[in-house]
């Protein structure tokens, strides 16, 4: 209890409502918002560069051996989940409003996490190896297939009135170039890397706050909280909820149906049902900041930060649940 106490008002989790309360009461804009812009871009830029530099070319041959398993979190994960999504979108769009609405469709189409996947596949005694392949795969192919699989998506439900090519375009310059010069750069920084994990996890935590301030800040002064009432937060809330236990309930469901053992089970249903909220908000920042994009910013972190916290709170039940069977 005490530790479920801990990840639910977690110092992270604190910060991230922090922020968005001082970015509402206290909006900058002018040169100083510019001069956040930049520095915002410049986090994202690093943070990608220093992944790359940190995943190692074994994780990527270990990942190739279980295709199986890989194949089908990576279905579920861009193409079930996305599905399901687009599928609702009609629906709930009525009920939260067009923005809020596009927001969990972007949340359907983004990436398993990193930390939390193989976090809760540890506590459920799940393949681990197998979790740390998929999860560092699945961040890299949805810098891609994010933005691609959203715009199609997007473009069929407002009649192509959004550009397609013009985001796609974006994420590789901000996001995959700088990946794939940290990763090609790996056999000179590699060792550094490695050797100063807490770097990373610092430039981790402190761009994402970074992003959720330029996205809240930016919102703000276009008004967003008098464009979304609590109501719709409300909803939002339930919305999210019940997407996660579908997830959950049919990634269970395949990974039995296909014959896959616990050990592999507990990995598709953790790897399957996440999303991440690491990847999801620099992707986001990428490709609705600024004038040029119709679609805004504030309110598609939204469904991100809410779906991040709930599938926390019940993942790591179920990850304790798991845990106890094998005892």
């Amino acid at each position: 209890m005490l530790k479920l106490i801990r990840l639910l008002f977690s110092g992270f989790t604190l910060l991230l409502i922090g922020i968005v309360i001082f970015a509402t009461l206290f909006p900058i804009n002018g040169s100083s918002a510019i001069l956040l812009d930049q520095i915002t871009t410049f986090a994202i830029v690093l943070l990608f560069f220093m992944h790359g530099a940190k995943l190692s070319r074994s994780a990527i041959i270990a990942g190739i051996t279980h295709w199986r398993l890989h194949s089908l979190i990576f279905i579920f994960t861009f193409g079930i989940f996305p599905l399901i999504g687009f599928i609702t979108l009609p629906f709930i769009k009525p009920l939260i409003g067009f923005s809020l609405a596009v927001g969990v469709l972007f949340l359907c189409t983004l990436p398993s996490t990193v930390q939390s996947a193989i976090a809760f596949t540890s506590i459920a005694r799940g393949n681990v190896p197998a979790a740390i392949c998929n999860a560092s795969a699945s961040s890299i192919i949805g810098i891609v297939l994010t933005p691609l699989i959203f715009s199609l998506m997007v473009e069929t439900h407002s009649n192509g009135s959004q550009p397609l090519l013009t985001p796609i375009i974006e994420i590789s310059e901000k996001l995959l170039l700088p990946f794939l010069i940290g990763h090609l750069m790996r056999p000179l920084i590699g060792s550094f890397i490695e050797n100063h994990t807490k770097l990373v996890y610092f430039v981790d935590q402190t761009s994402i706050p970074l992003i959720v301030y330029s996205a809240f800040n930016e919102s703000v002064i276009n008004g967003i909280w008098h464009q979304i009432p609590m109501k719709s937060l409300f909803i939002l809330t339930v919305i999210c909820s019940v997407l996660l236990a579908i997830v959950l309930t049919a990634t269970t469901w395949l990974a039995r149906y296909f014959h896959f053992n616990k050990e592999d089970e507990i990995t598709i249903v953790f790897c399957g049902s996440k999303k991440s909220l690491a990847s999801g908000v620099p992707i986001a920042q990428v490709m609705f900041w600024g004038s040029s994009s119709t679609i805004a910013i504030g309110p598609i972190l939204l469904p991100i930060m809410i779906f991040h916290q709930i599938q926390l709170m019940i993942c790591y039940a179920l990850a304790e649940h798991y845990a106890a069977r094998f005892e």
